[in-house]
């Protein structure tokens, strides 16, 4: 199910409280922030899946990316961060309007913390 805002522990988060979420100054956040500002979409699903198990697919999807030489943003920290945390986490993801890229968020179980991010180029670059 998509929602335009997030839920966490059954209260709406509104564009704002995401966009505090997404303060941070690495590359991947400056980058959700300013996609989220512009107009994109957004949803966090309901339910929580193991940062460790998330640190193992995002992981096999790094190597991917590298080898095909996919456009990618703060991949490499997201892993590092989910194989750290110890807690459930929640998935949530930003599409640009354009649909030039996809950027996930790893939040905490009541979406009131961003643990990490990340983002894929879905489109390739012009030579």
């Amino acid at each position: 199910m998509l929602y335009h805002t997030i839920v966490a522990g059954g209260e709406g988060v509104e564009r704002d409280r995401l966009e505090q979420l997404l303060g941070s100054d690495d590359e991947a956040s400056v980058a959700d922030l300013a996609v989220l500002c512009a107009g994109a979409s957004h949803v966090v699903w309901d339910g929580t899946t193991s940062a460790e198990s998330l640190a193992r697919i995002y992981g096999r999807r790094l190597r991917l990316t590298l080898r095909k030489g996919i456009e990618t943003t703060g991949l490499e920290q997201a892993v590092q961060r989910l194989s750290r945390y110890g807690g459930p986490v929640r998935l949530g993801q930003i599409r640009e309007a354009d649909g030039a890229w996809t950027f996930v968020l790893f939040l905490n179980q009541d979406g009131s913390a961003l643990v990490a991010c990340t983002g894929v180029r879905r489109t390739p670059t012009e030579p």
